[in-house]
């Protein structure tokens, strides 16, 4: 501004007015004294533009084009201090020069940002539950990119980690944490969105690698909108991310987070490539509001039951298009309480539960046989494939077959020979096998999910619901003498899963054995109230 002054003061112009735009990049048109300037200019308040450089009105080929053709049209000459007067000329070789001034100046800042990285530092800002470490090198001058766990806020990172795979919702984690009076990332009050972020930006605490020791950078990439001047985000191929091992800034362990990981694939959200939701989706993924919701079906017309007041479920189908005549209701408390106590009483009879455990072990040893079988076949044939190529060696190390005739069996050999190491490596054994008593173990830890649903804790009643909901395959609901039949159809896999308290329910949940024996003359995991 300095220069300027005096350069007019030299030329003898008057200065009507000066405009800046502080700290504000030239990239974009969309600053306040670059507005300015160009609405002055076209009502004629001055006929002479002075700037340092061109650069200082705009570094975009088209921005500085289009002010100087609007200058143009208003009678404005633009002048500089490094060009002299400006042309079509100076607008043509400048503009381009200063856009390629911007495209190097942002690929050696992205490439000083990868060497910190690699480096295992912060490529810039810094995440919560961390502290920004600020120490001097032997020759005074500051060290950057240095970080260390700040275990205050670690813990609270590991208990929002805890309190969602116990079945916590955001929204509900942020509350309490609102209501403890912990400070947000921010500084101010949690909501939802911090917490749960989204998962396929890798953004929102429950999605930062950094907390397993992951330092995760060029994910995305930032483009202006030429209209409104603000950043878009655009996601990188995986190929040109930039992936560094920090052990030493873990905070939640793995299985934790994987747990955590299982359940948001559970309740995704469909998003399309834009980001934009598929409320088709997100309406079927939606938490359920009681401990049945979505498992309750009419007997008469297979639609669903719902709320029909404050207290009391009907059929939707009914009251929503009358094409039901099942208009018989019942209150959900008195539906939940009898569902749970036959949860805990009926479901898997001794007596038929000592049967199906005898079918079902007929069964798995018979599909372990005929897949042990296939899997001894299967050694057999590498055993005989070896021999053949050492048979091949040793007719070509007596020129009894040519070259060509060795390599074309030997080519079929090997297809033939990775073909049966993928079939044994990717062989499954069968299920486990059951034991009648598996009907005791099962009711006593009913018994004590019925308790857990009492319990003062939300993350321990949320948690039992979960489970007592894997149990329920569907609940239908019939008419019959002006009252509510109910008939309970659990979910074979859900049920085996809580009897033998495995980790892993998808162990019993996709096995297709399980399902072959469920129907063999009697089903223990059918019954009527």
């Amino acid at each position: 501004m300095r220069m300027c002054r005096l350069h007019a003061e030299k030329q003898g112009w008057q200065i009507v007015e000066e405009y800046t735009d502080h700290a504000i990049s030239g990239a974009s048109l969309l600053r306040p004294g670059i507005q300015a300037l160009i609405s002055d200019g076209t009502r004629g308040r001055y006929n002479l533009i002075l700037a340092e450089a061109m650069d200082r009105l705009s570094r975009d080929q088209e921005d500085i084009a289009g002010i100087f053709k609007r200058m143009t049209y208003a009678d404005v000459k633009i002048f500089t201090l490094s060009e002299g007067e400006v042309t079509h000329l100076h607008v043509g070789l400048k503009g381009t020069m200063n856009a390629l001034f911007l495209k190097d100046l942002a690929d050696k800042t992205r490439r000083g940002q990868r060497g910190r990285i690699e480096a295992g530092k912060s490529g810039g800002g810094n995440s919560y539950g961390y502290d920004v470490v600020k120490k001097l090198d032997s020759n005074g001058e500051p060290i950057r990119g240095d970080r260390s766990i700040n275990e205050m806020e670690a813990e609270v990172v590991r208990r929002i980690f805890r309190d969602y795979s116990l079945g916590k919702s955001s929204k509900a984690i942020a509350t309490a944490l609102n209501k403890e009076g912990i400070p947000s990332p921010s500084g101010g009050a949690w909501g939802f969105s911090t917490i749960s972020g989204n998962p396929k930006r890798a953004n929102g605490i429950l999605n930062n690698e950094l907390y397993v020791g992951k330092l995760v950078w060029n994910r995305q990439r930032f483009i202006k909108d030429p209209d409104t001047g603000k950043r878009q985000a655009r996601p990188n191929p995986e190929s040109e991310w930039v992936i560094q091992e920090t052990p030493e800034l873990r905070i939640v362990d793995d299985d934790l987070w994987k747990e955590v990981k299982a359940r948001q694939a559970k309740n995704a959200i469909g998003r399309d490539d834009v980001g934009n939701t598929n409320f088709a989706t997100a309406t079927y993924r939606r938490r359920p509001k009681y401990l049945f919701s979505g498992l309750l079906k009419c007997g008469c017309c297979d639609g669903g039951y719902s709320m029909v007041s404050g207290t009391h479920l009907g059929c939707s189908t009914s009251r929503n298009k009358g094409t039901c005549f099942n208009r018989v209701n019942i209150r959900r408390d008195e539906l939940e309480t009898r569902v749970i106590n036959a949860l805990r009483s009926r479901m898997l009879d001794p007596r038929l539960f000592a049967e199906f455990c005898s079918a079902y072990t007929q069964e798995t040893n018979r599909l372990r046989m005929a897949s042990r079988a296939s899997i001894a076949a299967a050694e057999h044939e590498l055993e005989r494939i070896a021999r053949e190529v050492e048979k091949l060696m040793d007719l070509y190390l007596k020129d009894a077959l040519s070259i060509d005739d060795v390599k074309d069996r030997g080519d079929r050999l090997r297809a033939r020979k990775a073909e049966l190491t993928l079939l044994l490596k990717t062989a499954t054994e069968p299920p486990p096998l059951l034991h009648p008593a598996m009907a005791e173990q099962y009711r006593i830890r009913v018994q004590n999910l019925y308790e857990a649903l009492q319990h003062d804790s939300e993350g321990k009643r949320m948690e039992a619901a979960e489970i007592i909901r894997s149990l329920v395959d569907s609940i239908i609901l019939r008419p019959e003498h002006g009252e509510v039949a109910i008939e309970v159809r659990g979910d074979l896999a859900g049920i085996l899963t809580l009897s033998v308290n495995t980790k892993n329910p998808a162990d019993m949940a996709g096995s297709s054995q399980v399902k072959v024996v469920a129907g063999v003359g009697f089903e223990p995991t059918t019954f009527r109230l």
